[in-house]
């Protein structure tokens, strides 16, 4: 009997069965008969249904050669993915041999390689084409008509089979609640708003990436807000290329990064919030959702990137009376000079500059002004006056990393430099402002150290070996820090107008964070600043200086 005859005797008999089947067969029943007749019959016509897609083909083939067809016209279908053979999609590869962990925790639960343990960061730089087929291939992936729908890096991914076209969600979540302690004014300030208890969404962000081969497109709206929640921004949207080997060029509504801190990604920190002086530098040119142009390299050692910066998404739509955009750049160079099981060593720089800041109808004025390093809508103490006249602000510094074992110690400086234009007596750089940031003291207790990203040039989260659970004593990860940071934005008398000075900030830090999964993250800070005195603070809240104490907690959620 020929290939032909019998897949039409297979389909004629399939035919039969499925129309002589009893009705009381296919009913619901607790009989298991029934039940694995009923599961046989899945298995069948699943079979019957790829027999029909191959005679189809051969078909059309076949007739297309006996009409004289020139044979390069002629389509080749490209083989389907194998069937599978139970009665329902198996996701993933099963091992061979059952193993009595994975039986008993699950093959996603662990135990995992060191990379495969560590937080899952949407916000990671796009993979290449190749880096992208390699992960679906070793991921969880179901293969359905023609389509690969898995989670490659942790990420909700619908691809076509070669990789070619795709489709990733993401998402970070982070909800925070917390208040104030011991912050009452002195005698004739105002009080300012630190509310004893509150809650605040920082960031909701929704990934979406579209995918042809090395071109990759993100746009993630932004739900959050660092202050106030409640109304709806934007994180990025951007083209990237990834063809060129270990390089990617962006162009859009980027997030450059110059620092350490930034590099790690809002996922990753070891605190609700970087410290302040890494705030005010990284918005000069840089921060989130500015317009960018350029690319990053990194190799196994070293990593550089520059960027082309423009205005901030929405810049215009807050001051109407903008007519000059501002235009700046950001760059950063670092290395890991040593490395080694134990140790890794972390050297670099990171310099930013405004080239012009947005001109409005009250000229081209900027003030530098922050938090006490919790996002909960207090009010902002540390000011430098609102600097009218600017011609140009730049800043820069290095950073430096020291990983022993669980143990990792990091810390960045930065100077900020201002010239202001005319009238000529106000051309002055402010030469004194700058910041020593101490932080970390990072210790992790339990679970994977943090590690270095030789893509990011950063440290990243501890590894979770074993998702929670408690009932066979696994616990996921836990890290304790500690943080010291200063910003002094004091330079010149009068330097805000008349009577207004700048001030300075100083932060002592201490937190947990716990890593139940790679996907759930819950943090953990305690927080005393001391605050100098200024006029330029609204309200007259800071006219003799302010200290107090916060207390603050988060849920995160990463996809």
């Amino acid at each position: 009997m020929s290939a032909y005859s019998r897949i039409r005797f297979l389909l004629m008999f399939g035919t039969a069965l499925s129309a002589g089947v009893p009705s009381w067969a296919m009913a619901a029943s607790q009989d298991d008969e029934v039940a694995a007749m009923r599961r046989e019959m899945r298995q069948m016509l699943g079979e019957i249904r790829q027999l029909q897609a191959r005679v189809a083909r051969d078909e059309s083939g076949a007739k297309a050669a006996r009409h004289g067809a020139p044979a390069g016209r002629v389509r080749v279908a490209r083989a389907a993915p194998p069937p599978w053979t139970g009665p329902e999609p198996v996701i993933g590869t099963p091992p061979a041999v059952p193993d009595r962990t994975l039986l008993t925790f699950g093959s996603s639960s662990g135990p995992r390689s060191d990379a495969g343990s560590r937080l899952i960061t949407p916000e990671g730089p796009p993979s290449s084409w190749s880096d992208f087929r390699a992960a679906t291939a070793r991921d969880e992936t179901m293969h359905i008509g023609g389509m690969a729908i898995g989670f490659p890096e942790g990420r909700p991914t619908i691809a076509s089979d070669d990789g070619a076209y795709a489709f990733s969600l993401g998402l970070t979540a982070q909800e925070d609640i917390g208040g104030f302690v011991g912050t009452a004014p002195k005698r004739g300030e105002g009080k300012g708003n630190f509310n004893p208890l509150t809650e605040n969404a920082r960031r909701i962000r929704l990934y979406f990436s579209w995918r042809y081969k090395d071109w990759v497109a993100n746009v993630t709206p932004e739900f959050g807000n660092a202050t106030a929640d409640g109304s709806v921004s934007l994180f990025e949207a951007n083209l990237n290329y990834t063809g060129l080997r270990h390089t990617i060029l962006t162009v859009g509504y980027f997030q450059p990064r110059m620092e350490e801190e930034s590099a790690e990604r809002a996922s990753s920190f070891e605190f609700m919030e970087r410290p302040t002086i890494v705030d005010l530098v990284r918005n000069l040119a840089g921060g989130v959702a500015r317009f960018s142009v350029g690319g990053e390299h990194a190799e196994k050692r070293w990593l550089a990137a520059a960027y082309f910066t423009g205005q901030k998404y929405g810049d215009r739509s807050k001051d109407t009376t903008i007519t000059d955009s501002q235009t700046g750049a950001v760059a950063r160079i670092a290395g890991r000079p040593y490395v080694s099981k134990d140790i890794d060593v972390h050297v670099g720089a990171g310099a930013t500059s405004a080239f012009k800041v947005n001109q409005s109808s009250t000229g081209r004025n900027y003030t530098f002004s922050d938090n006490v390093e919790m996002p909960l809508g207090e009010t902002s103490l540390l000011t430098s006056g609102a600097l009218t006249n600017v011609a140009q602000i730049w800043a820069a510094g290095p950073q430096v990393g020291f990983r022993w074992r669980n143990f990792l110690l990091k810390s960045e400086y930065y100077h900020i430099g201002v010239e202001r234009g005319a009238p000529p007596a106000a051309r002055r750089p402010c030469r004194r402002w700058a910041s020593t940031v101490v932080r970390r003291g990072n210790y992790t207790l339990f679970g994977k150290g943090r590690a270095y990203n030789a893509k990011t040039a950063a440290f990243t989260t501890p590894g979770v070996i074993y998702d929670f659970d408690p009932l066979h004593d696994q616990w996921g990860a836990m890290e304790v820090s500690g943080r010291w940071s200063v910003t002094d934005l004091g330079d010149v008398p009068d330097q805000g107008g008349k009577g207004i000075n700048g001030n300075q900030q100083t932060v002592w830090e201490g937190g947990v964070n716990w890593y139940p999964t790679r996907h759930v993250k819950l943090m953990l800070d305690y927080d005393h600043f001391i605050v100098s005195r200024s006029k330029g603070v609204s309200g007259g809240v800071n006219l003799l200086g302010r200290s107090g104490n916060a207390v603050m907690g988060r849920v995160q959620a990463s996809f």
